[in-house]
């Protein structure tokens, strides 16, 4: 193999699929980027088997074909450090391969790039179509509640439910529930699926949040997402989710206003006396025209008052801080309306029109 390209697109597109590079695996050739020349392309691609990435490719002249795998921090590294605007990359039948970029020359043993797993092959038959800033809102502002406790592996991942002009993405992990809806470019066929995580955090981190197409093809097996180009494959969950319909209930006796930076600020500041939160709850006493915000710890203790409109019954409850400022903090809307039944049921947390945002949580026991 042989050619030059641009460092600059080279790195960008390094820097993408690192993000399926796995540090804690023992296979070695699972810890390399391959590199792949054909006379129509330059692709870079990673993967640790339960996510694959294949970069967009990159604008190279080609003099040889070939393949290569190179571990993926050395290799990346070099490309990072090095000072010229154009790479040279050559390998030879040994594998070993010269990079020459500016006043640098390195030689670095390579793989036989045969031996790189290949990544699955998805029939693109299921077709969905949105925007990259939508998406990239709606795994922020979900994916903070999905289960850490392997036990129920289902829960490591979120629900993605595809309707027939829009999409729902949900997070469950046993204290509350995250859900958020948005609209797809197009009408599509419905269906649902479990993404794992881990994959949807590193699909945030690749999204550029512009009002740029994103394309997810969806098997029974994986999903694709076609970001500008750059192919993530990634393994769904496998498994029934949570019916969480049946938690959002409407019906209500304590519902009150509150401007949502007002509220997260007071509920950061009485956490700060609460260094267990779980076994210090933040209180929330709902009067008439003001929510007081009470925490007590050995440390010391926090009050706070701020206006609200209430609609309904006065209320005492308590909660873990952190489950209601997680949920604050990824909310964009300036107020929002939260929602009570009794001091021992979930409260609902939305915006004051439409669905776009539902978020559950769990109370504490006074």
């Amino acid at each position: 193999m042989k050619l030059y390209c641009s460092r600059e697109l080279l790195l960008n597109a390094l820097t993408i699929v690192n993000k399926a590079i796995s540090n804690k695996t023992t296979l070695e050739i699972l810890k390399c980027i391959l590199l792949t020349a054909t006379k129509e392309k330059f692709i870079v691609t990673a993967t640790n088997l339960e996510i694959g990435i294949q970069s967009a490719p990159i604008t190279a002249t080609i003099e040889e074909e070939g393949n290569i795998a190179l571990d993926a921090h050395l290799f990346t590294e070099i490309i990072r450090k090095v000072n010229g605007d154009t790479v040279l990359i050559q390998t030879n039948s040994k594998y070993e391969t010269s990079i020459s970029c500016g006043f640098s020359d390195f030689k670095i043993m390579g793989q036989n790039g045969e031996d790189f797993p290949e990544l699955p092959k998805v029939e693109k038959k299921q077709e969905y179509k949105m925007f990259q800033s939508d998406l990239k809102n709606m795994i922020r502002q979900t994916i903070f509640s999905i289960s850490q406790e392997e036990l129920k592996p289902i829960l490591t991942g979120e629900l993605l439910e595809f309707k027939r002009n829009c999409i729902q993405m949900v997070s469950v992990d046993g204290y509350r529930i995250s859900f958020r809806k948005e609209n797809l470019v197009e009408n599509t066929q419905e269906t649902k699926v479990v993404v794992p995580g881990k994959t949807l955090s590193e699909i945030h981190k690749i999204l550029n949040g512009e009002e740029k197409d994103v394309l997810l093809y969806v098997t029974d097996k994986h999903i694709v997402f076609d970001i500008d180009g750059n192919i993530v494959i990634s393994r769904l969950l496998e498994g029934e989710y949570i019916k969480y319909e049946q938690s959002f209930f409407d019906e209500y006796k304590t519902r009150f206003c509150v401007n949502t930076n007002d509220f997260l600020q007071t509920l950061e500041r009485a956490s700060l006396v609460s260094k267990d939160t779980r076994k210090t709850p933040v209180k929330l006493d709902i009067a008439e025209k003001k929510l007081m915000v009470k925490a007590q710890a050995e440390i010391g203790t926090a009050y706070e008052e701020i206006q609200i409109e209430l609609e309904g019954e006065t209320l005492q409850i308590a909660f873990n801080p952190k489950y209601l400022i997680e949920a604050l903090r990824v909310i964009d809307e300036e107020t929002i309306s939260i929602q009570f039944t009794t001091p021992l049921s979930p409260c609902i947390i939305k915006p004051l029109q439409g669905e776009a945002f539902r978020y559950l949580i769990l109370p504490l026991r006074l």
